[in-house]
């Protein structure tokens, strides 16, 4: 009894074995490759054809299966020294995505996905080399590199096809571009220097400016004022003349109430301070009108 159900448990785990070796699912994320003997002979669920996720079988002990991802994988490259086109240094750390488009030539040349990305990453570095070499730090910094990473995108696809991997390249970023670290200071040093020399030329440049400006001016204002005291001793000199002749006028018509107020303005410019003191004789001539009246003479 005993060896007849150890005989009937042998038995169910061969068929157990058989039957593991023999059906497998595929999810519809995978696509597998079918190997013979170690020669590949079919794909399942490949990329280029209709989704064939579900049950398959295989020929137990004979066939084996290498999955694959059919989604899109990424690639971190290594970060790579380029020198630019004007001699710059730059250190460019860059990833790219791509997916398995013919999972037999992948296979074939790169075995499995981990080797993918030892054998792909030389083709990144030397585009990277080839295409920013070519270019200068300032446009692959910024200037130009959305331009430069689409030149970049599409080499790489190039040599990917040439190199018959069967893999498509997707997409490449450049996710920095600096300047190798012993370099930045003296980078930013000799930047510096320069916008201190720009600086210091634009200052000077502006200070040129406004002496030529306040000179002007000062020119403007001294022409102005000359301009005016000219007019002014025009003006005063046309009343002065026309005041004489007024006065003049009416001191012909008048002698005597000329005198009187000739006197008045004299005696106004002797006392109007208040402080003017004078000895003279009482019949002093100066004095006659205050003592005689307008009718002194």
């Amino acid at each position: 009894m005993n060896r007849r159900l150890l005989i009937m448990i042998g038995l169910a785990a061969l068929i157990a074995v058989v039957l593991a070796n023999t059906f497998f699912i595929v999810d519809q994320r995978q696509q597998v490759v079918v190997v013979n003997l170690g020669e590949p002979v079919r794909v399942i669920n490949p990329p280029d054809g209709a989704d064939q996720p579900g049950l398959y079988m295989k020929a137990p002990f004979v066939e084996s299966l290498v999955v694959l991802d059919k989604r899109n994988q990424p690639i971190e490259a290594h970060q790579e020294e380029v020198i630019s086109a004007d001699q710059q240094r730059l250190v460019v750390d860059a990833f790219v995505r791509y997916r398995i488009a013919d999972p037999l030539k992948f296979y074939r040349t790169l075995r499995n996905e981990a080797n993918a990305g030892t054998l792909i990453e030389p083709l990144i570095n030397s585009s990277l080399r080839q295409v920013l070499g070519a270019a200068t730090a300032s446009d692959i910094i910024s200037g130009r590199r959305d331009a430069l990473m689409a030149q970049t995108l599409a080499d790489i696809r190039s040599r990917a096809a040439k190199s018959r991997f069967g893999i498509e390249v997707i997409d490449l970023r450049i996710k920095r571009a600096d300047l190798p670290t012993a370099n930045q200071q003296a980078v930013y040093a000799r930047m510096k220097s320069n916008l201190q020399q720009q600086a210091a030329q634009i200052r000077a440049v502006g200070e040129q400016q406004r002496r030529e400006v306040v000179a002007d001016a000062d020119k403007q204002v001294t022409i102005t004022l000359a301009t005016a005291t000219e007019q002014a001793f025009t003006t005063r000199g046309a009343g002065d003349a026309e005041s004489t002749r007024i006065f003049a006028a009416s001191f012909g018509k008048d002698p005597k109430f000329a005198a009187f107020f000739r006197s008045m303005q004299a005696y106004q410019g002797v006392f109007a301070g208040g402080d003017t003191t004078m000895v003279l004789a009482p019949d002093s001539n100066f004095l006659k009108y205050f003592n005689k009246g307008p009718d002194a003479r």
